[in-house]
């Protein structure tokens, strides 16, 4: 395969997938007899200036889609004990269907602790220890997933296809928030899982025999050339900010293997679509209707 260009695997067509029957959701809501609008909170506690323009970036995208959104700013000087009661208080507060606790949090505040006080039916991030050990039960349809390892799900099956039983996929990075769901809701296909970290000996042996990696560990070149083959599905659930702007993944580009997810434009746009349909998940759960 040398001098061939992976194929890109980009996010954007099937997050429009996505987002169809995400709109179709919140117009049949909206023209019901009883007209429902979803309300979604961001829950901020930090004077991180990114997760203010995420934020706003939240904000415009909700009200393009009839979504009721606000914030809830506790500000940096927030305590643990303030944040828990504002989490409670949304959490069991009938007019809010969706919660998104903004990370990175001031200094001295934790998340984990902060994430227990978050409903699980309410958690369109995925993020609470009640999802996540719903997922690791196997018990994903009572679950709201997180969207990222969901994105890289999704774009697994758009080249090998929907069924992914007896695949052999490398997941390096068993971080909290991709790698660890991501091990599990892969086993829960039929997947066979094998997980690396940074004592992984052999990365290149490791992976040799495996259909597809997945790297998600935030460094960036972590994944080279050397460590893959020409017959390797890559996905790129990496995010690292560059010097002079932008991001970039953990996967050096245009790797010598068969598809290649690119950063940005491969996960990024699947993970905010699925964000959404959570969201659309979540009204059904508490409501009690039907969920695919």
């Amino acid at each position: 395969m040398s001098g061939a260009h992976p194929q890109a695997l980009t996010g954007k067509h099937l997050a429009e997938g996505v987002m169809a029957g995400v709109r179709s959701a919140l117009t049949q809501w909206a023209q019901a007899p009883e007209p429902f609008q979803p309300h979604l909170v961001s829950v901020l506690a930090s004077s991180d200036p990114a997760s203010a323009v995420y934020v706003d970036a939240k904000a415009r995208r909700a009200r393009k889609l009839g979504v009721a959104f606000s914030v809830r700013d506790l500000g940096a000087g927030a305590t643990q004990a303030e944040l828990h009661a504002a989490l409670e208080s949304l959490s069991t507060d009938e007019t809010v269907h969706g919660i998104m606790l903004e990370l990175p949090l001031a200094a001295g505040l934790d998340a984990d602790e902060a994430l227990l006080h978050v409903a699980h039916r309410k958690d369109v991030e995925g993020l609470t220890p009640g999802n996540l050990a719903l997922i690791a039960a196997g018990r994903e349809p009572e679950a709201l997933l997180p969207p990222t390892p969901r994105s890289v799900r999704f774009l697994l099956r758009s080249v090998l296809g929907d069924d992914l039983r007896g695949l052999r996929v490398a997941v390096v990075g068993p971080g909290r928030t991709v790698g660890r769901p991501l091990t599990f809701m892969l086993n829960n296909r039929g997947v066979t899982v094998t997980v690396c970290n940074e004592h992984t000996r052999d990365l290149p042996g490791v992976l040799a025999g495996v259909d597809a990696v997945v790297v998600a560990v935030g460094r960036a070149g972590l994944l080279r050339p050397e460590h893959v083959q020409p017959h390797h599905v890559v996905i790129d659930a990496g995010i690292n900010v560059k010097a002079g702007g932008g991001v970039e993944g953990d996967a050096v580009p245009e790797l010598p293997v068969r598809a290649q997810s690119p950063v940005p434009g491969g996960v990024g746009p699947l993970t905010s679509a699925l964000t959404y349909q959570n969201l659309v998940r979540a009204v059904r759960l508490q409501r009690g209707e039907p969920v695919a």
